[in-house]
């Protein structure tokens, strides 16, 4: 017998904070009358019940693959084909009261399962892929003869996670290592004469304390470990071999236990700062609060001066007695981090400059993380606005130390690159501010809340209906070059960028994304993965730098 019914649910948030609805144990069915059908009324059906002593099932059944529940208990069946992988809607599945012996592996490709009912069947042993059911919430497998290993794990405390991580984590690996990601030329290099020539790479790591079974639990346990994962990571690191590394969530007590002496002794350098709320803690608790780094080959830079900017104190300072600045955007303790270079002799091609005083050229280099939460997307914006008033002032004061007295300088008078995880898509406000260099004062991203008085002085304008910011900055990566930069099964998006002075700097290529064709042959639902460390992919670009001087007269620049 055959019969349809109606039901409702919750899906999971980006959170992982899922409320999960199962269906109503006494189902209703309703069949639709002969008017119904004569005026064109639709039926829709997203569960289905296969009731009697069913022994075989038709091959049509696994084309339903809008189905969210099937309920086949009660049935005479011997084998699951493995073709029910079809119905990867699936959130519901009753096999309970058949004659079952063994599963098909492909069970575990219905990621959507919440609950999936094996009572009273012959099942002696599961198929390792079972792991990957990480929304499973319950799993019934009441009156089969499996072996004690598998009893004693169930019968523990939360026992059906306990055994769907067992099963996940000795699950053998069988996916290839990803193919090299593309090298996308942009533009040839100048041969003509010297020209700085350099690579620049934004990654976000992952720390420790956020790679947890509830984020990832779709990766192993062993893959997730950070023993495991920096290995991955700084081989990543290596393997691209940038000559500026910018880095997030990078924990404190890792930049100088492990990645500090690692990238030293690969000829670098690198300079780091905790999040403001390392300031509050004990020594050690303060070893495990994330931060941003940026490192710098020795060989072709030196550090002329660092600079943190923390959103939090920034914030207060700019409030004016607004009570969404105090209550929303200060209490949130992302930061920034800036670093003024100068490039040395081994930054250039094509020799050197004729006039030695060339040589040495200003670059500010700047990482930031914003805050994460989608519905906070009026502080994701304000962070970015202090950040961009904040390097305004750090180029004023290093013109001013190039050249003592000189005039107030123009904000492009020295290079910028900007890199960071902004946790913002490319439509939102934040990357409308990067890019065009204003926003309306009432972009929805403000949420018509109480902003306009106290973010006046962030604006390098004085009209009354936008702010502004006064550099001229180019993303280096369009939407088309890396439709992703994030990949977790809940959310697939860009929301890391590499921002540069298009004055100054020319991007000649940059590395492109990760095959998706790979992802779907090995069935990656998400990052971290065994063979990707982080759940964001690092950005790489290589740019070419013109020659100027960084000596101001009347806040410009003089060019050769």
């Amino acid at each position: 017998m055959w019969s349809n019914f109606g039901s409702k649910w919750e899906f999971m948030s980006r959170n992982n904070k899922d409320k999960y609805d199962p269906p109503n144990p006494r189902r209703t069915h309703s069949f639709m009358s002969t008017e119904d059908v004569a005026m064109g009324k639709k039926s829709h059906w997203p569960e289905l019940e296969i009731t009697g002593p069913i022994c075989n099932l038709s091959p049509q059944l696994w084309r339903l693959s809008h189905l969210t529940s099937l309920y086949l208990n009660g049935n005479h069946l011997t084998r699951i084909p493995p073709d029910i992988a079809r119905l990867h809607s699936l959130v519901y599945l009753d096999l309970s009261c058949n004659k079952l012996r063994s599963l098909p592996s492909e069970l575990g490709d219905l990621v959507m399962l919440r609950e999936l009912l094996l009572n009273n069947n012959y099942l002696r042993g599961l198929p390792l892929e079972l792991g990957k059911l990480f929304k499973l919430q319950t799993l019934g497998l009441k009156n089969n003869p499996l072996s004690t290993d598998i009893l004693a794990i169930l019968t523990e405390p939360n026992g059906t996670q306990k055994l769907l991580m067992y099963l996940l984590d000795h699950l053998a690996v069988t996916a290839t290592q990803p193919p090299e990601r593309e090298w996308l030329s942009l533009s040839m290099p100048t041969r003509s004469h010297p020209v700085c020539v350099f690579t620049v790479m934004c990654y976000n790591v992952l720390c420790d304390k956020y790679a947890t079974r509830q984020m990832y639990g779709y990766c192993p346990n062993w893959a997730l470990n950070w023993e495991y994962r920096r290995k991955g990571i700084v081989n990543e690191i290596r393997h691209l071999n940038a000559d500026i590394i910018t880095l997030q969530e990078v924990e404190t007590e890792q930049f100088f236990n492990f990645f500090l002496p690692e990238l030293k002794n690969d000829g670098y350098d690198g300079i780091f700062s905790p999040k403001s709320r390392a300031k509050t803690m004990s020594e050690n608790e303060r070893k495990f609060v994330d931060g941003c780094a940026i490192f710098y080959r020795t060989q072709k830079f030196r550090l002329i001066k660092e600079h943190l900017m923390e959103f939090t104190q920034l914030a207060m300072a700019n409030a004016e007695g607004s009570d969404d600045m105090l209550n929303r955007v200060m209490t949130k303790d992302n930061i920034g981090l800036a670093a003024v270079l100068e490039t040395k002799e081994g930054a250039w091609m094509n020799g050197l400059p004729a006039d030695p005083s060339l040589i040495h050229q200003p670059l500010l280099v700047c990482t930031a993380h914003i805050h994460w939460d989608p519905e906070f997307c009026d502080v994701k914006l304000i962070q970015i606005m202090m950040l961009m008033n904040e390097l305004k002032n750090i180029v004023e004061d290093s013109a001013q130390s190039f050249r003592p007295g000189s005039h107030k300088p123009d904000s492009n008078a020295i290079p910028l690159l900007l890199c960071g995880d902004f946790n913002s898509l490319p439509e939102s406000g934040v990357i409308e501010f990067l890019t065009s260099g204003r926003i309306s004062s009432n972009h929805p991203d403000f949420k018509e809340l109480s902003y306009k008085g106290c973010l006046q002085k962030l604006s390098s304008s004085e009209k009354q209906n936008e702010f502004t910011h006064s550099f001229k900055v180019s993303r280096a990566y369009s939407n088309e070059m890396m439709p992703f930069t994030n990949y977790t099964y809940d959310f697939k998006g860009a929301i890391d960028y590499i921002f540069y002075s298009d004055q100054h700097m020319v991007p000649l290529g940059l590395l492109g994304p990760l095959d998706p064709e790979w992802l779907r042959e090995h069935k990656v639902v998400g990052c971290p993965h065994p063979h990707i460390p982080s759940d964001h992919f690092p950005l790489l670009v290589e740019f070419e730098m013109t020659s100027h001087k960084h000596h101001l007269t009347n806040g410009m620049v003089l060019r050769r």
